[in-house]
């Protein structure tokens, strides 16, 4: 630690959890709180039920969420592969160009996805790709707003990357796709596996942009949460942020294992 002195680090770690818990651990309490609350009129909630959660068992809820996870994983996969490809042919570029490529990626990113919503929405309103009320558009928004996590992350792990590796394997007589395929994405594995998750969880908490383009059969569970808590419906609303927390914590842990592993190898 950079702290040396015992005192010391008890004074790091009591301003530590002075500062997380009000800030980011009581937020979650007070959200897991309500989503077992029937009212709450006082400094805590009362009348514990499990209503929230059966009807999202048995209302369309359960649809929402599929639909959530399926364009998070689409987004994902198309952002990672985006992002890679992107990475990759820009290790290649002199400086000046390499970082027009990246100012590019970033550019999403750097404005309101709103603004991403929009744009989207008047590109693809009028043929040959007339895109406007499907969803795939949602798809095609989610890509655009994670792809830069994804692009960047790939790029550190290529500036970190010895290139004794790609040398050797080349003097063997390795020709440059088997050199890609397996040599450097082997071990990009770990930093792949790691913008996956951050793609996918950016993507599962999406709602500006979502809220602009989404058709009336693909919902996802943030819009869904925002359209609950609109009607008045607080308690309902925060057992779905619950459900999607819980969902979206589940694949990371997932993901960080494999992350585990392929680091090991």
């Amino acid at each position: 630690m950079l702290v040396h002195s015992r005192r010391a680090r008890w004074v790091v770690r009591a301003v530590f959890f002075a500062l997380f818990l009000p800030v980011f651990a009581l937020p979650f309490l007070v959200i897991l709180a309500a989503s077992f609350a029937t009212n709450w009129s006082g400094a805590l909630p009362s009348g514990a039920t499990l209503t929230h959660y059966q009807d999202i068992a048995q209302g369309d809820s359960l649809s929402a969420l599929t639909t959530s996870l399926l364009t998070a994983v689409a987004a994902s996969a198309f952002a990672l592969a985006i992002g890679t490809w992107a990475a990759l042919a820009a290790q290649r570029m002199d400086r000046r160009l390499r970082r027009v490529v990246d100012a590019l990626f970033m550019l999403p990113v750097a404005v309101p996805s709103v603004v991403v919503g929009l744009s989207l929405l008047v590109a693809f309103s009028e043929p040959p790709l007339l895109l406007n009320g499907t969803r795939e558009i949602v798809v095609v928004a989610h890509t655009v707003l994670v792809t830069a996590f994804a692009h960047q992350s790939v790029s550190a792990a290529l500036a970190r990357l010895d290139p004794a590796y790609e040398q050797s394997a080349a003097s063997l007589g390795a020709r440059p796709s088997y050199v890609l395929w397996h040599v450097k994405l082997p071990l990009l594995l770990p930093s792949l596996t790691a913008a996956a998750g951050l793609c996918f969880a950016l993507s599962m908490g999406e709602l500006s942009a979502t809220m602009m383009l989404y058709p009336p059969d693909w919902l996802p569970l943030p819009v869904k949460i925002f359209g609950t808590t609109d009607r008045g419906a607080l308690f309902a609303g925060a057992a779905l942020a619950v459900v999607l927390m819980v969902t979206t914590l589940a694949v990371l842990l997932g993901v960080s294992r494999i992350r585990t592993k392929a680091s090991y190898r």
